[in-house]
């Protein structure tokens, strides 16, 4: 089959420790993203996030690709990917330079985040993102736009995002044997951000938490900007591994039942049912009931999600913020597969007293309902994420003519 090479088209990996999800996307001439091909595959050759068979690995990412290329009948030679680990660290830094010609130009902005971003970090790492906060002049802060503005030194506040270079190198070697180049490698909280949280949300002060299968990722959003991000490496495998445990089941009936009958808070409606518990197979399970799964999973939520709060408390000692999971944070947002968990928003509620909900990709117009849920929150976010990537890099084929560009991306694609 011959497959199109089309025009304004963005296209999304996400290797997680469970799946392995592409997506394409293409940007209509409104600006809006219509998602043409989708492909999934059970994830293997990876644990805990690190590769442990090439082979296998390059395999899945080949059969996702495949099947998304099939369905958008679209060849696909790039992506954007998204990596999360618990070896992804972030710093806030401040730089100040003095304005050249009293009226801040784009030349100033660059120098004075330049001279921010250079700090000494991880001697294993290197930059995955770094994001401006706010920019000050002389004593006026809490400035988005410097540009344009008159005085005589300008502060920048940046949001650093570092990754261990070995894991993101293996990742991208994975890929790049699969015929494919990977544009930009963006942080799994981002991604989910780009397509989860609104504006208001961020302006708000909001911490986003994905949930996957063996990591959380977090983000956290204060006064729009993102102040700062974690990955806890527990998650949603670590409570079917304690249901497996519990019962003496296999970790696919394990799955199963904590998706169709698991709850992290006990309902007494259901308790006083006595309802029964069955299976893939249909299967009835004996020495599984309701309220003992409860006792089982409640437990385990109640850990992990108090992980994530220890670290918002530790943030808030740390940076003198008080009282952040009660007074700066408006609200916590839940995302991803192992989100999905029934009565897990109650559960959060009791441990971060603030509002909590549970959300699923909202910025993507076009939509398509199989994808509108939290388990693809990263990977729509990756499209929403690669637009904007993408204008910024057409604005700077204009300017700077694209001899200049092509050597841009050129050089990206080396140090990458």
């Amino acid at each position: 089959m011959n497959l199109s090479t089309k025009k304004n088209i963005i296209v999304g990996l996400e290797i997680g420790t469970t799946k392995i999800i592409v997506v394409i996307g293409e940007i209509l001439k409104d600006g809006i993203i219509d998602i043409i091909g989708f492909g999934k595959c059970k994830t293997l050759g990876i644990e805990k996030g690190e590769i442990n068979n090439l082979d296998l690995l390059i395999q899945c990412i080949n059969k996702s690709v495949h099947a998304a290329e099939i369905m958008a009948n679209y060849k696909i030679y790039s992506v954007y990917l998204t990596v999360s680990h618990k070896e992804i660290h972030c710093q806030n830094e401040i730089g100040i330079s003095p304005i050249k010609k009293k009226e801040v130009t784009k030349k100033d902005v660059d120098t004075v985040i330049n001279i921010a971003k250079s700090v000494k970090i991880n001697n294993n790492h290197n930059i995955l993102h770094i994001i401006p906060q706010e920019f000050s002049i002389d004593n006026q802060s809490g400035i988005q736009n410097p540009i344009g503005l008159s005085g005589i030194r300008i502060q920048a506040n940046i949001h650093l995002i570092t990754c261990n270079k070995n894991i993101k190198k293996n990742i991208i070697k994975a890929i790049k044997k699969c015929g494919i180049n990977v544009i930009k490698t963006i942080f799994t909280g981002l991604a989910s951000s780009s397509s989860v949280l609104t504006e208001e949300e961020k302006n708000a002060n909001v911490c986003l938490i994905d949930i996957g299968g063996e990591t959380m990722s977090v983000c956290i959003y204060i006064k729009g900007s993102i102040y700062h991000n974690f990955v806890i490496p527990y998650a949603g495998n670590t409570i079917t591994r304690d249901i497996a445990y519990a019962f003496s089941l296999s970790y696919s009936d394990a799955e199963f039942i904590k998706k169709k009958y698991g709850y992290a808070v006990e309902d007494i409606s259901i308790t006083c049912k006595n309802l029964d518990i069955f299976n893939k197979k249909g299967e009835k399970i004996s020495n599984c009931h309701y309220n003992s799964l409860v006792e089982v999973i409640e437990p385990r939520c109640i850990e992990l999600l108090k992980l994530v709060n220890n670290e918002i408390l530790k943030l808030s000692s740390i940076n003198n913020i008080k009282k952040i999971n009660n007074q700066i944070l408006s609200n916590i947002v839940l995302t991803g597969g192992s989100s999905k968990i029934k009565s897990l928003s109650q559960c959060a509620q009791k441990i971060f007293n603030i509002n909590v909900k549970i959300k699923k990709p909202c910025r993507v117009f076009k939509i398509p309902k199989y994808l509108s849920k939290p388990e693809y929150s990263t990977a729509v976010g990756l499209l929403y994420y690669g637009k904007k990537h993408q204008q910024c890099y057409l604005r700077n084929k204009k300017k700077h003519g694209f001899l200049k560009y092509l050597l841009n991306q050129m050089k990206g694609w080396l140090t990458r």
